[in-house]
């Protein structure tokens, strides 16, 4: 319970801060859901959402989707209890043997081996890039030149090298998105933003 009127208490300082603003309820509840993960209102000013966006991710986490992450931080923070609760489950191949082959192989990085091995899994389904630049850019050519259609990008990736450069590419693709311009993101927003979706599914 003491954690709970925590939770409430920082909701309202949030609220209370975060000013003036043009974002529809359920783009609010979202960046609000950052903020708290992050403690950083910048992220009012540098998130995007694609006209489409929440639609279709709600509906595809309704549908019990897949959500993809790029690395097992952001799949291990989104909550089981309500993706469950829909039939939906959660896939990083990070990891798995055929990932390390294929990047030793091609001269990639695990990320993209990553994304490039999943394939066709992504069509229909919620991907969440919360760590590398690399595997959102693997997610942009496949859509671009393989006709791969995700139903929701969350491409959050933080860093210095080609981190604002994959979230600018995903801009301009005609396809359900969420970003962070710039430089920052991470896995703590990639999950806040799922776990945002996943309380707007259930309303």
């Amino acid at each position: 319970m003491i954690g709970q009127r925590i939770e409430q208490e920082s909701f309202r300082i949030i609220h209370g801060e975060i000013g003036a603003h043009g974002f529809s309820e359920d783009q609010l509840a979202i960046v609000v859901r950052i903020i708290h993960a992050t403690a950083d209102f910048d992220f009012k000013e540098t998130i995007r959402f694609h006209p489409a966006a929440i639609q279709s991710g709600v509906e595809a986490l309704r549908r019990g989707c897949t959500v993809i992450t790029d690395v097992r931080m952001v799949e291990v923070g989104i909550s089981a209890h309500l993706l469950n609760s829909f039939g939906g489950k959660t896939i990083c191949v990070i990891g798995v043997p055929e990932v390390a082959e294929l990047a030793e192989r091609e001269g990639l990085t695990r990320s993209t081996a990553a994304m490039r091995l999943l394939g066709q899994e992504l069509n229909g389904n919620v991907v969440a890039v919360g760590n590398a630049p690399t595997a959102l850019l693997e997610i942009v050519r496949l859509i671009w030149e393989e006709g791969i259609r995700p139903a929701l990008v969350i491409g959050v990736p933080v860093g210095f090298v080609n981190t604002a450069e994959s979230k600018e590419q995903l801009l301009g693709l005609d396809v359900p998105y969420i970003t962070a311009v710039g430089r920052k993101g991470g896995s703590t927003v990639a999950v806040a933003t799922v776990n945002a979706l996943l309380r707007l599914a259930r309303q």
